[in-house]
């Protein structure tokens, strides 16, 4: 089967969590033997090599706080092109003459649209293909309607306002002329099952890309671990959760280490906390950590940073939020209710080593998702061609 994956950017080593579940989509049509182009920007400043059938269509800052005065042309595309500033952010000529070409050029069984919001503007050049699967790896009209929510600012609220309203009609649009809409969480699926939403929908369980969990005798450094991209607010949402309601209950003695872009802030603010900010190798660092937090509270989609801890055998402690979409979960994890139950399991977590019996528990867990996903890929793939 030949296949044309389009996305927003090209999975990269430096990419956040969506990176990571697309090239899990990637992978898993790769190795049940399908030809994928994959087609997307490369992030700018990466200079990553990428593999054998990636198509680039130009470099563009992917995280908006750092890219100059570029903000300002995409809200100009915004407001002429109608489109969410989401949409913006992406839009390009050369992008869409990209899509056109290949399509001319070579027959496609199935076409991936990833991040449905972001890439809607591409349906004109997809109109005559009758087999697109939407991967929509998050519901993001809601997320705007939570920061919409939260605003206290005028401006704010008018911005958030708009791209609820646009990215909402973009997402009930693509529910009625797609034929498949692949979410990554229940939530996220019951949306696109409601009345009048006509596309068929399926929930995939995303594998871990843990192939096998740390040795639990690996030299511990700190006491707890916290990872990930920040610069996305229903991320940084869940690090204030911890810093405003969890930390002060902790015992001042305890180290903890925070890694990820975005959370500056952290520098020099806890005597017992430091911020190294974005890290090459994120399985050393969760390595050395006695036990892992992930402390969400709000999103859409599955957390990727859940299942890669859990995945390499590390005690988890998580808000019932983060393990979202999990139907099973191996003996490492614990779901804290309350800052209370959070600060609890985290001393435990602390003080009881990891036995054979959970990694055992890990080892099953990482398995049966994975062969799971292969699966439901597979499954996906035959009968969106049919």
């Amino acid at each position: 089967m030949k296949i044309l994956n389009l996305t927003t950017a090209i999975p990269s080593k430096n990419g956040t969590g969506a990176d990571i579940a697309s090239q899990h989509f990637i992978n898993a049509m790769r190795t049940l033997g399908h030809s994928v182009s994959v087609v997307g920007y490369r992030r700018w400043g990466d200079s990553h090599s990428y593999g054998e059938g990636t198509i680039e269509v130009g470099e563009r800052h992917i995280e908006t706080r750092a890219a100059g005065y570029y903000p300002l042309l995409w809200g100009a595309i915004a407001l002429v092109q109608q489109l969410p500033y989401t949409s913006a952010k992406y839009y390009s000529k050369q992008y869409l003459q990209n899509v056109s070409s290949l399509l001319s050029k070579h027959r496609y069984d199935v076409v991936i649209l990833e991040h449905s919001s972001q890439l809607y503007w591409l349906k004109s050049a997809l109109k005559n293909h009758g087999h697109i699967a939407v991967l929509a790896h998050n519901l993001e009209h809601q997320i705007y309607q939570e920061r919409l929510k939260d605003s206290s600012n005028p401006l704010g609220k008018t911005v958030y306002q708009r791209e609820a309203k646009l990215v909402k009609q973009i997402e009930d649009d693509l529910a009625v002329t797609s034929k498949e809409i692949w979410a990554l969480s229940p939530n996220d699926a019951n949306y696109f099952m409601q009345p009048g939403k006509t596309a068929a929908v399926r929930v995939f369980e995303l594998p871990s890309s843990a192939a096998v969990p740390i040795d639990p005798n690996h030299p511990k450094t700190y006491d707890i671990g916290m990872i990930g991209s920040w610069i996305w607010k229903p991320n940084m949402d869940g690090l204030n959760y911890f810093f405003e309601r969890v930390y002060p209950l902790l015992p001042p003695h305890l180290s903890i280490k925070v890694a990820g872009r975005g959370a500056e802030w952290l520098n020099g603010r806890y005597p017992n906390v430091e911020y190294l900010g974005f890290v090459e190798d994120a399985e050393k660092f969760l390595a050395e950590a006695k036990t892992i937090a992930i402390s969400s509270i709000r999103g859409s989609g599955v957390q990727i940073k859940t299942l890669e801890a859990i995945g390499l055998g590390k005690p988890v402690v998580a808000t019932p939020f983060a393990l979202r979409g999990i139907k099973t979960l191996p003996t490492t994890v614990q779901a804290a209710e309350t800052p209370e139950l959070f600060v609890e399991y985290l001393q435990s977590a602390i003080d009881k080593p990891v036995t054979s019996d959970n990694l055992e528990s890990v080892k099953a867990w990482v398995q049966n998702r994975h062969s799971q996903f292969l699966h439901s890929v597979d499954t996906a793939l035959e009968t969106l061609l049919n």
